[in-house]
């Protein structure tokens, strides 16, 4: 595993764990005015969130994925819910990634725009990520672009974006509603069909989505050699270079898949 926040004295977001038989990687998601509905914070949501699925995917191992994450975001959700503005659009939320050996099969859930990324004995790695925030996105990111960071109007935006998590027609998010663990994105593959998975946030997942420096199959080798930190290195470089506002960045890589 590593894990980088965005800058030096900056608290990092994400989360990443693992149990004997499963892993998981949370990537908390907050915009500035977070503190002002939630007193804990991001990266509290996304620690909590983190090991309290730990915790029962290791007491519950046959139970199904996203019920276990709507247990936890449940569970969370009732720590602050008397102190907070859980249902608030900019209320902290997280993309979330599990890995699970059962039974013979790495089973894998993906909600938000976390990547589990399986690397197959034959052919191509297999990509799972949700792409709905980003296609959404995409769409006020131009607007943003055309006012000063920070500003009321930036303010406003965000949260015209927010505005369309866990709804209808919009993007999926482990927040305060439980039901939002039904989006997530699941599936399961032969342990013996698998070199390694590895599981990484939207901050790490750039050196292939955003900087094109890599493709799957060269990241999960560079994994195999040399582990996570270099992956998460080459992107700090690359965002240097280019002027990229930095991102916290995680990655938990599993190999010597085994029952």
């Amino acid at each position: 595993m590593a894990s980088t926040a965005a800058r030096p004295g900056r608290v990092n977001e994400d989360f990443t764990g693992a149990v004997p038989d499963a892993a998981v990687l949370i990537d908390g998601a907050g915009i500035p005015g977070t503190e002002d509905v939630c007193r804990h914070g991001v990266a509290w949501y996304a620690t909590r969130l983190g090991g309290t699925l730990l915790g029962l995917l290791a007491l519950a191992p046959g139970r199904a994925l996203p019920e276990a994450l709507a247990d936890a975001v449940e569970r969370v959700t009732s720590e602050h819910r008397d102190t907070c503005d859980v249902t608030d659009p900019i209320s902290p939320s997280a993309s979330v990634g599990i890995l699970r050996l059962s039974a013979g099969l790495a089973e894998y859930l993906v909600l938000g725009d976390t990547y589990v990324i399986l690397d197959r004995v034959e052919g191509a790695p297999l990509v799972i990520t949700d792409p709905r925030e980003v296609t959404i996105s995409r769409a006020y990111q131009a607007k943003l672009e055309t006012v000063p960071e920070g500003s009321a109007d930036h303010h406003r935006i965000l949260r015209a974006l927010r505005a369309n998590r866990n709804q209808p027609g919009g993007f999926w998010l482990a927040k305060d509603d439980p039901g939002a663990a039904s989006e997530a994105i699941t599936g399961s593959s032969p342990v013996g069909s698998l070199r390694s998975v590895a599981l990484l946030s939207n901050g790490a997942s750039r050196i292939v989505d955003h900087f094109g420096l890599a493709s799957w199959a060269e990241v999960m080798a560079v994994l195999d050699a040399t582990g996570p930190a270099e992956i998460i290195s080459r992107v700090r470089r690359a965002e240097a270079r280019d002027g990229t506002k930095p991102d916290d960045a995680t990655i938990t890589h599993c190999s010597g898949l085994r029952l």
